[in-house]
C-alpha cells in the first residue's frame, strides 16, 4: 500500500497515542533489555492547571530523555501525577459554587465543602493529563500520582492506583516533630486577606504601582529638644535647628499604630543627641499618646530620606529583624481579613500598657504583646486603606506632617495646602527658616513615586506582612545534608550557575512556614485540649480535687480562650489519645478520669466542657465526664507534601518494589523559579527522611518568552497556547522547536516562525521517505540489513552510512549532557541537510541507472538510513517518525520500542568522505556563484577549469554526471588562464571558472549592487549609532536592545555578501 501523500497530524496523533497506550509501551520497565533503570519524576502540575507553553517546554525535554533510554533498552520509568494545589483548587471551587448559585464555603462546613473539592476534581483534575497526552508524553499512566491520595473523602477518582501520599506526608511530619525538626511559632509571614491564608514568596507578585511615602513628625516626649545638624563631606556644617521631633517617611502610615521603635544608623550624627530618648506617636487620642524609643540599627540607610525608620515588627520583614534583634514588641493591628482589630481591651488601656513597656517598667511576651489591641477606638473595625486616610488626615489636621513647597517636585502633581493645623506646642516653628516663609505656600510633604507592592497572584489583593501563628519548619536543622550533596558533587546543577543560587538560599535559609489557613489539603495532625493543670484549678480542700466554682467561671465568662493549651502530635486521635489521657492523670480529681472526645475547635471545647461539669454538678458521676480535644484547622503548605514526591510516588513509607528499583531517582527537569520552592525542600525532606538524595541530576531551564523576550502574560497579549500551535502546527513541530531552543542556561524565545519552519522540516522528512517508498526502498525484497552488512561499493552510500553514524554519536553525547538544542540541530543539519538536500539527490542516477547492483545497494543502503533518521528522531518527534515507520514496511514492533542505535565512527570510510566532501564543494560553490551573479536558474553554463590534482579529477570523473545535473553545467573545458569575463570557482585542490560575459550584464549588476550597498550603509549607520549611545544601551528594554543587535548582525552579513559579489564583478571587469 502506497504512503499517503502528507503526514495528518490532527487524523494520526490521537490513533497513534491510543496504540503506544494499547500496547502499554509507556509502563515502568517497556522494552527493558540491560539492568540499568532509569527514572524521572514530572514537576506534578496542579490540579488546577491547562497546560502552557511552560508546561509543553519541560515535558518535551523529559520526554526526550525518557523516550531515548527507552529505546536503549533501558528500565524506564516516567512518574506522572498532579498536586493538589491547595489555595488554587478551593479557590476554583469556590467560584464553582458562587457561579452556580450553592452554598458556599463557610455555608457548607469543612466536611461538606471538601466533597464538593473531590468531585471537582474528579470531574476536571484530569484535564492537563489528557493534554500532556496530546504534548506526546509517554508516562506511566496506569501510576498516575496525586499529592492527596489516600486523605479522608478520597473517591480515587484519576489516580487509582496512587500511593497512599496523604499517609506519608501525615507520617514525615509526625517524624519530624518528633525528632524537633518542627515547631509552632509566631513568626511573620506573607497574608492573603482575601483567602485568610498564609501563603509561599512564590504566590507573591511584586507589581510596581504608583505610589505615595508620607513624611511625618514624631515629637519628642515632653517637648524636648536638640540641635538637628547636617554636614557636607568635609564635615562642614551645612544646616542647622533646633527640633523638637524625628521625622520619618511611609508609605503605609496605618501601621504606625503599631510602632514599636524609631531606628537610626549608629554612624547618623544627626540624632546622636536623641537615641535613647522617647518619642510620641502621633496619632491617636492625645491624652493617651503612646511613647516608643529611638534606637539605633544597622538597617536604617542614612542616606534615603531623614535616615530615621519606624519600626513595626508585626507588618513588615524588614521591621521584624529589627525588633528581634532589639527587643523590640510586635503589635498586631489587623485581623484576617485586613481590617483594623476590634477585639481586646479599651485603647485606653491597651494604650497604658505599651507605655509602661516604653518606660521599661514592664516587658511583654510575644503572645502577650500580639494580644495587645493598640488600634484607636475611632479606627477599630475600618479596613486598613480607610484606615490609612483616617490617620493621614489626622496627622496633617494636627500640624504634624513634615511639609515643603507646592512646588517640589518631589510631589508630583496635585498638591494641596495643608488644612490650618490645630493649635498645640508644635505646630509652629518646627521646621527650616526657609520653608516657614511664604507658609501660605506649603503642602505636606507627600512623594509621588512608583512603590513595589505586593499581591496574592490569585487573590490580586495587596498582600500584608502579618505576625501569626504557624507551623514551621526549623530548617537550619535539616539544610546541611542537603548542602553537603551539591557541594560533594553527589547532586549536579545544570547550569551550574544554579549551584550559586542553591548555596546562597540554603547557607542563609530561614524557618519554612508549612501551615495554611485553609480547608482543602493534608489537615496538620496535630491536637489540642484545654490547659487544666495549673494550680488555682485546685479547691482549697488540699486534697487535690477540682474547682469547680473557679473552671465553670472561667468557662462561662470566657476566661478560658485566652489560656494556653496543650497540644500532641500523632498520625491519628487514637495515636495522641494515651498522651492526653497521661497529662490528664495530673489534672485535678475528678477530670482526671474523663473520656476523651473530640470537638471542632476550642469554642466547643469550652462548651462541651462546661457541659460536662454542669451535668457532673448534678449527678456526681464522674463517669458523664468528657475532656474535648479538637484538631488543627490549619493545612499543610503545599510545597510541605510536594518535597515528599520522589519518595512518595513510589510508595514510601512501605518498602516497595518501585523504591527499591527508582530511587534515587536520576534526573528532575524544572524550571529555575523553583530551585528554592521545591528543588531544595525536597533535597531537604528526602535526606532527612530516607537519608538519600531524591535525584542525582537537576536540570534548570529559564522562562519561556516570545519572540521579543519578553515574559508572556494575559495583560500584554503575547500568550502563546501551546494546544492551538499543536492544532496548528503538529506537536512534532512544537516538541522539535523546544528541544532546538533549550540551551544549556540560555533564554528560550518562542515564535511561530520558527515553529512553521521546524514543521517544514518534518515535511521534508516526509518528502525523503516517501521518494524513497516510491523507488521501491521499503519493498520486501529489499534486505533489511544492519550497517555492517551492508558493504555497499558507491562512494554516496559508503559516505552517508558514516555521516550516519557520526550523528548518532553527536546525538548520544549532546543528551548525555543535557544539551538538547546540541542534538536536535545536529538532527536537523544532517535529516535535512546532508539526507534530504544531498543523499536524496546523489542517489537518484544509481536508483535510476541501469546497473542492477548499484541500485540494490543504494535501496538497502537508503532504507538503513531512512530507518536510522526516523529512530535518532523519535524522542523528538515521536508522532510522524512513528507514522513513517509504520507505513514503510512490516515491522517487528513499534518505533517507540525501535533498538537504538550503537554504531560509532569505526562506519567512517575517509576516502568516500573525501570524495563526497569534494563532490558537494563543488556543487555548493558553483551553485554560490550563479546565486550571486544572478545565472538564470535553468540555464545550463559552460565551466573552465585551469588545475585539478588527481584527486579531484578522479573525484570528477566518478561523478561528473551528477555534478553538471546539480550544478546545471554544459561542459568542463581545460585552459591555461581564465580569460576575461571569467568568475573563478574554488575547491579543494581544484580551481574552477564560469565564463559569464555573454550571460549577464555586468554593469548594471555592479550598478544594481552599488546602490543596494548605499541604502544598506545609511541603515547601518542608523542601528550603529543606537547601540553606540549608552542612554539607548542602558534605559531602553533588553528584548529592544537584543533586536537591534541581531538586526545589526544581519545587516553587516548582508553587506558582507554585497561587497563580496562586487569583489567577484571586478574580477569578472
Amino acid at each position: 500500500m502506497a504512503m499517503d501523500k502528507t503526514f495528518n497530524a490532527a487524523e494520526a496523533e490521537p490513533r497513534l497515542y491510543q496504540a503506544w497506550e494499547e500496547a502499554g509501551a509507556f509502563r515502568a520497565g517497556a522494552n527493558a533489555s540491560r539492568d540499568e533503570s532509569f527514572c524521572v519524576m514530572i514537576p506534578p502540575p496542579n490540579v488546577t492547571g491547562a497546560l502552557h507553553v511552560g508546561h509543553a517546554f519541560n515535558n518535551t525535554l523529559q520526554d526526550i530523555l525518557v523516550r531515548w533510554h527507552r529505546m536503549r533498552g533501558f528500565d524506564t520509568l516516567w512518574q506522572p501525577g498532579q498536586d493538589h494545589a491547595g489555595i488554587a483548587t478551593q479557590l476554583q471551587v469556590e467560584k464553582m459554587l458562587a457561579a452556580q448559585g450553592d452554598p458556599g464555603r463557610r455555608e457548607l462546613g469543612r466536611e461538606k465543602f471538601l466533597e464538593k473539592v473531590w468531585e471537582w476534581k474528579g470531574q476536571y483534575g484530569g484535564t492537563i493529563v489528557e493534554q500532556l497526552k496530546r504534548l506526546g508524553c509517554s508516562c506511566d499512566w496506569d501510576r498516575n500520582a496525586f499529592t492527596m491520595a489516600g486523605a479522608p473523602g478520597d473517591p480515587r477518582t484519576g489516580h487509582e492506583q496512587s500511593p497512599n501520599f496523604h499517609d506519608a506526608v501525615i507520617r514525615v511530619f509526625v517524624d519530624m516533630y518528633r525528632k524537633g525538626y518542627i515547631y509552632r511559632g509566631k513568626r511573620l509571614v506573607n497574608w492573603d486577606p482575601h483567602f485568610e491564608t498564609a501563603i509561599s514568596d512564590l504566590e507573591v507578585e511584586n507589581v510596581e504601582v504608583a505610589g505615595h511615602m508620607w513624611h511625618f513628625k514624631y515629637p519628642l516626649a515632653g517637648g524636648a529638644t536638640y540641635e538637628y545638624l547636617e554636614k557636607d563631606e568635609d564635615g562642614n556644617v551645612v544646616f542647622r535647628e533646633t527640633r523638637d521631633y524625628i521625622s520619618i517617611a511611609t508609605t503605609r502610615p496605618e501601621t504606625m499604630l503599631g510602632d514599636g521603635a524609631v531606628a537610626v544608623h549608629p554612624s547618623d550624627e544627626r540624632y546622636a543627641p536623641i537615641v535613647g530618648q522617647l518619642c510620641e506617636i502621633p496619632v491617636g487620642p492625645k491624652e493617651h499618646r503612646r511613647l516608643i524609643p529611638i534606637i539605633t540599627d544597622d538597617y536604617p540607610d542614612p542616606d534615603f530620606g531623614s535616615g530615621a525608620v519606624k519600626i513595626t515588627g508585626a507588618h513588615d520583614f524588614n521591621d521584624y529583624q529589627v525588633a528581634r534583634r532589639g527587643g523590640i514588641p510586635m503589635y498586631r493591628l489587623m485581623d484576617t481579613r485586613g481590617v483594623m482589630r476590634d477585639d481586646g481591651a479599651p485603647y485606653a488601656e491597651a494604650a497604658s500598657v505599651a507605655l509602661a513597656v516604653a518606660n521599661g517598667e514592664r516587658t511583654l511576651g510575644v503572645a502577650e504583646a500580639d494580644a495587645l489591641n493598640l488600634v484607636p477606638d475611632h479606627l477599630r473595625g475600618l479596613d486598613r486603606f480607610e484606615a490609612r486616610a483616617k490617620v493621614v488626615e489626622e496627622i496633617t489636621a494636627e500640624g504634624l506632617a513634615v511639609m515643603t513647597r507646592a512646588d517640589d517636585p518631589r510631589l508630583g502633581g496635585g498638591a494641596k495646602p495643608a488644612p490650618a493645623p490645630e493649635p498645640g506646642p508644635h505646630a509652629e516653628g518646627t521646621e527650616a527658616p526657609d520653608q516657614v516663609r511664604g507658609a501660605e505656600s506649603l503642602v505636606p510633604l507627600v512623594e509621588a513615586k512608583p512603590i513595589m507592592q505586593p499581591f496574592g497572584d490569585r487573590s490580586k489583593v495587596v498582600i500584608e506582612p502579618m505576625l501569626t501563628d504557624q507551623w514551621f519548619v526549623d530548617a537550619e536543622k535539616v539544610v546541611g545534608p542537603a548542602l553537603e550533596a551539591v557541594r560533594s558533587g553527589e547532586v549536579k546543577i545544570i547550569p551550574e550557575s544554579g549551584e550559586k543560587t542553591y548555596y546562597h538560599w540554603l547557607e542563609n535559609i530561614e524557618p519554612w512556614c508549612i501551615s495554611r489557613q485553609l480547608w482543602w489539603g493534608h489537615q496538620i495532625p496535630v491536637w489540642y485540649g484545654l490547659d487544666l493543670s495549673v494550680e488555682d484549678f485546685k479547691d482549697d480542700e488540699g486534697d487535690g480535687n477540682l474547682d469547680l466554682v473557679e473552671l465553670g467561671r472561667l468557662l462561662n465568662e470566657g476566661g478560658m480562650l485566652h489560656r494556653g493549651d496543650v497540644h500532641h502530635c500523632g498520625a491519628s486521635l487514637e495515636e495522641v489519645t494515651d498522651r492526653f489521657l497521661d497529662d490528664n492523670a495530673d489534672i485535678p480529681s475528678p477530670l482526671s478520669h474523663a473520656t476523651l472526645v473530640e470537638v471542632a475547635d476550642k469554642h466547643a471545647a469550652i462548651h462541651r466542657l462546661a457541659e460536662s461539669l454542669a451535668h457532673y454538678a448534678v449527678d456526681q458521676d464522674p463517669t458523664h465526664l468528657v475532656y474535648p480535644v479538637w484538631r488543627d484547622p490549619d493545612v499543610l503548605d503545599t510545597w510541605f507534601s510536594s518535597g515528599l514526591w520522589p519518595i512518595g510516588t513510589l510508595g514510601w513509607p512501605e518498602d516497595t518494589e518501585e523504591l527499591r528499583r527508582y530511587f534515587p531517582t536520576d534526573v528532575l527537569v524544572t524550571g529555575f523559579d523553583i530551585l528554592f520552592f521545591w528543588v531544595a525542600r525536597m533535597m531537604m525532606m528526602q535526606l532527612a527522611v530516607v537519608d538519600q538524595v531524591p535525584f542525582h541530576t537537576v536540570y534548570l531551564h529559564q522562562l519561556v518568552r516570545d519572540e521579543k523576550g519578553k515574559k508572556m502574560s494575559k495583560t500584554t497579549g503575547n500568550v502563546i497556547d501551546p494546544l492551538e500551535i499543536v492544532d496548528e502546527f503538529g506537536a512534532d513541530a512544537l516538541r522539535f522547536t523546544n528541544a532546538s531552543m533549550a540551551a544549556i542556561g540560555g533564554v528560550l524565545k518562542l515564535s511561530k516562525e520558527r515553529i512553521t519552519g521546524y514543521r517544514n522540516f518534518g515535511t521534508k522528512l516526509w518528502n525523503a521517505v516517501r521518494f524513497a517508498e516510491m523507488n521501491e526502498v521499503f519493498n520486501d525484497a529489499v534486505p533489511q540489513l544492519a550497517a555492517s552488512e551492508l558493504n555497499p561499493q558507491a562512494a554516496v552510500n559508503r559516505w552517508i552510512i558514516g555521516e550516519t553514524a557520526q550523528v548518532r554519536e553527536e546525538v548520544d553525547a549532546a543528551l548525555a549532557s543535557y544539551r538538547f538544542n546540541d542534538a536536535a540541530n545536529g538532527l536537523y543539519a544532517f535529516v535535512w541537510g546532508k539526507v534530504c538536500d544531498w543523499y536524496v539527490e546523489l542517489s537518484k542516477p544509481l536508483l535510476q541507472g541501469d546497473d542492477a547492483a548499484a541500485q540494490a545497494e543504494t535501496r538497502a543502503t537508503m532504507r538503513w538510513v531512512m530507518d536510522q533518521c526516523l529512530i535518532l528522531l523519535h524522542p523528538f518527534m515521536p508522532f510522524i517518525t512513528e507514522e513513517l515507520w509504520s507505513q514503510t514496511g512490516n515491522r517487528a514492533k513499534m518505533l517507540v520500542h525501535g533498538d537504538w542505535p550503537a554504531h560509532g565512527t569505526d562506519l567512517i570510510d575517509p576516502e568516500a568522505e573525501a570524495e563526497m566532501t569534494w563532490v558537494i564543494a563543488v556543487i555548493e560553490n558553483t551553485r554560490s556563484a550563479r546565486s550571486q551573479m544572478r545565472v538564470p536558474a535553468g540555464l545550463y553554463v559552460p565551466m573552465l577549469v585551469t588545475q585539478i590534482d588527481a584527486a579531484g579529477q578522479a573525484a570528477w570523473d566518478r561523478n561528473e554526471a551528477l555534478i553538471r545535473r546539480l550544478a546545471r553545467i554544459d561542459s568542463l573545458s581545460r585552459v591555461e588562464a581564465l580569460p576575461k569575463g571569467t568568475i573563478s570557482i574554488s575547491a579543494p585542490g581544484a580551481s574552477f571558472g564560469m565564463p559569464l560575459a555573454d550571460i549577464i550584464d555586468i554593469g548594471a549588476e555592479r550598478e544594481r549592487l552599488e546602490k543596494s550597498l548605499g541604502k544598506l550603509g545609511k541603515e547601518l549607520g542608523g542601528l550603529r549609532g543606537r547601540l553606540g549611545n549608552p542612554k539607548f544601551v542602558d534605559s531602553a528594554p533588553e528584548e529592544v536592545v537584543e533586536e537591534t543587535r541581531a538586526n545589526l548582525a544581519a545587516r553587516e552579513e548582508e553587506e558582507r555578501k554585497i561587497k563580496e559579489a562586487l569583489a567577484r564583478l571586478a574580477e569578472i571587469a
